[in-house]
């Protein structure tokens, strides 16, 4: 909890110390980054959980309508989280749509959903959802930071009848073209 809370005050601070290098805030365009945090996962079954780093590359599209900004992204994260002796969960993706109101021309608060997949190292991988919000902010032209926290969940995890779901923060550098 406490790593929440300190990853949330360096996004802000960040943001804040970066308003001098603003540029025109158009958020029209491809962009592509990295992004870095922590995971919580959880299972329905009893001692099989697990916490760690995981990382990864982001890609999109957004698509600026003044006061609102709309987009399609890609995600996709390496980790390397044990849940139990001998399972670990290696990976993530997810397909994303977000759609955000432009708090200043250049930050924007938004809203995230969409699909997603996890893998682990020999139980196979399963498909879910996930639902979120996070801050982005254009730090200096083509340039943007930005942080974000999402909640996953995987039903009958790869028909195991174990239910998955996973909590990630995590912060974002991009550069958009």
């Amino acid at each position: 909890m406490k790593g929440k809370f300190l990853l949330a005050s360096v996004i802000a601070a960040f943001s804040a110390g970066a308003a001098a290098a603003q540029s025109s805030g158009n958020w029209t365009g491809f962009y592509g980054g990295l992004q870095l945090g922590y995971a919580d996962i959880n299972t329905s079954a009893s001692g099989v959980d697990g916490d760690g780093v995981i990382g990864g590359i982001i890609l999109g599209y957004d698509y600026d309508l003044s006061d609102w900004v709309v987009g399609l992204g890609f995600d996709y994260d390496w980790t390397g989280i044990g849940l139990a002796p001998g399972v670990e969960v290696e990976e993530v993706w997810r397909v994303k749509a977000r759609a955000g109101y432009k708090v200043t021309s250049n930050g924007l608060l938004y809203g995230v959903g969409g699909f997603a997949e996890a893998g682990t190292d020999n139980l196979g991988s399963e498909d879910g959802w996930f639902i979120g919000a996070g801050y982005e902010q254009i730090v200096a032209p083509n340039i943007s930071v930005g942080g974000e926290i999402l909640y996953h969940e995987f039903d009958n995890f790869d028909r195991t009848g174990i239910d998955v779901d996973a909590t990630t923060v995590q912060v974002r550098a991009a550069y958009r073209f």
